[in-house]
Parts: C-alpha cells; structure tokens; sequence
C-alpha cells in the first residue's frame, strides 16, 4: 500500500470515532499502561497488519507494535497476530478503528485465497473489480493481493473498460475504440466487453488489449478463448463465485474477474484483550 494514502485515511478513520476526545478513557491517567494481545477468533488469511503499525504511530508514537504475524499468512482460531505496548488510553482509543478494518481486509484475502485454491489454475488469474467499499478501495485491493490475487483498474483514471454502455453511445465496438486510441496515449490500456459471438469478431478487429466474455458460460468462453489471438489478453465476469470457479478452471482466459472478493465478504472475527501493568510502588 502507498504509506502516505493509508496514513491519510487511517487519520480521518480515527477523527471520525474519536471526535473530540474519547471520553470513556477519563477513567485513566497518562502513567496508566498496559499491554495488548490482538487475536483471531477464526481462521483464515491475515492483512492489513502494517495498519496496526501506522494507525498508532498517528495515535500515539510511544504506542509499541509488535508484528507476531505477516500479512498473507495463514492464520487459526486463538493466534496472536498483533502486540500491543503503551498508554492505556491510547490503545482503547485506535482499538475499533484497526479491528474493523484488519478484520475487513482479512475477510477479502481469506475469500481470495479461497477463489484461487478452488480454481486451481496455473495460467488464469484472479481478479477483483471496482465493486469496492467507498474510501476502502486501496485497503481492500491491497488485501485481495495479500490474498494471492491480483489487481484490475483501480479506478477509472487508469484504464478504459468499454461496456455496452460505452459501445451503444460511440455507435460500435470499432467507433469506441478507434475514438479512444486517438484521444488517449499509447499507455493507456483498452478492454472491450462483449456479450456475443458478432461482438466478439468486431472486437478482435479493433485490437483492444484485453476482450471482456461478460455473462458467458464456461462452454462459450472455452471456444471463444480459441478464437482470441494470443496478443490480446481475454476476462471471464459476471456472476462468477468461489462455488462455480473450477467450472472456468479449463477455459483458457487469462482473467477472471470477481466482484464478490470486496463486496460480499464478512469480516473475519478478531478481539483485542488488554491487561493493565501494575504500577509501582514508591517507597521511602
């Protein structure tokens, strides 16, 4: 993840709960300190952890993070992933905030590491799209990689996708793509989706980078994948999920793109304990 975006957001997660000031932390003074043990009350594959990381470096710098995990790693029920040393208050107040989004970010890499073991390819990879929770986008791309897969467009700055939409206002697949290529410099990379097999020849003329099967079923994107030529990369989307993926385990796209990696996951559950130090005891 870019250090400086993350930082960003993780300052305006923490104004958002904390607004003013934590006022349940009146209960503690400076000098109260304590340790805490983050912990997974599932199984599953871990990220997000360097969040831990930055977001007590924004709360608090005397806050001590101890990494007991890496993020991609496999993680059971009952491990420590994240250990925690500072201000009492310091630490109850960044608790939430890290919690909700490890545990969301952990949720997209178990889901897409899932994915990838169901589709068991050596060639096709898995995808994720634009289906992303508003402000999480980066959180949760980062996550699918920490999951073993691997990023579309990030947004619409950064690639063109031409979908029926597109096609229908330009007048043709062929109009769409020559009008992009001529606006749009040479880095700039074209997808192009089709939904049949007329669309798909038309596309193959216009030599986009990459041809979208949308809403095909995996005999169809096995025989169209055939008729792709290898310089141009081809996708499989549209109502693909870890349960259908060792369908399109032999069709031959390079792609397959899943929505459901970032909008249809639950959070994997994680709790934070802490334990109180005890403080000396001045004598005279």
């Amino acid at each position: 993840m870019n250090r400086l975006k993350a930082e960003q957001a993780l300052k305006q997660f923490l104004i958002e709960d904390i607004g003013d000031r934590d006022v349940s932390s009146v209960l503690f003074t400076d000098s109260d300190a304590g340790e805490a043990i983050v912990r997974m009350k599932q199984e599953g594959i871990i990220a997000g952890l360097e969040c831990y990381v930055w977001g007590y470096g924004i709360l608090d710098a005397s806050v001590t993070v101890e990494l007991l995990k890496g993020d991609g790693d496999r993680v059971q029920a009952g491990d420590a992933v994240v250990k925690l040393t500072g201000p009492v208050a310091s630490l109850l107040a960044g608790e939430r905030v890290l919690l909700n989004l490890v545990q969301r970010m952990s949720a997209v890499a178990t889901l897409t590491a899932n994915c990838v073991d169901a589709l068991g390819s050596s060639h096709t990879r898995i995808v994720d799209t634009r289906k992303t929770t508003p402000g999480l986008r980066m959180f949760e791309k980062y996550a699918v990689r920490a999951g073993g897969g691997f990023n579309h467009r990030n947004g619409l700055y950064d690639a063109v996708m031409l979908k029926d939409n597109h096609i229908a206002a330009a007048g043709s697949i062929t109009g769409a793509v020559k009008k992009v290529r001529a606006a749009l410099g040479h880095m700039t990379m074209i997808e192009v989706e089709v939904e049949t097999e007329a669309q798909l020849h038309e596309a193959i003329e216009a030599r986009p980078d990459t041809i979208m099967f949308d809403n095909q079923t995996p005999e169809t994107m096995r025989r169209w994948a055939q008729i792709v030529p290898e310089s141009i990369r081809t996708e499989a989307s549209g109502g693909i999920d870890l349960e259908k993926l060792a369908h399109y385990r032999d069709t031959g796209v390079d792609v397959i793109s899943i929505g459901a990696l970032t909008h249809s996951v639950s959070n994997l559950d994680m709790s934070m304990n802490l334990s109180i130090s005890p403080k000396e005891v001045l004598t005279t």
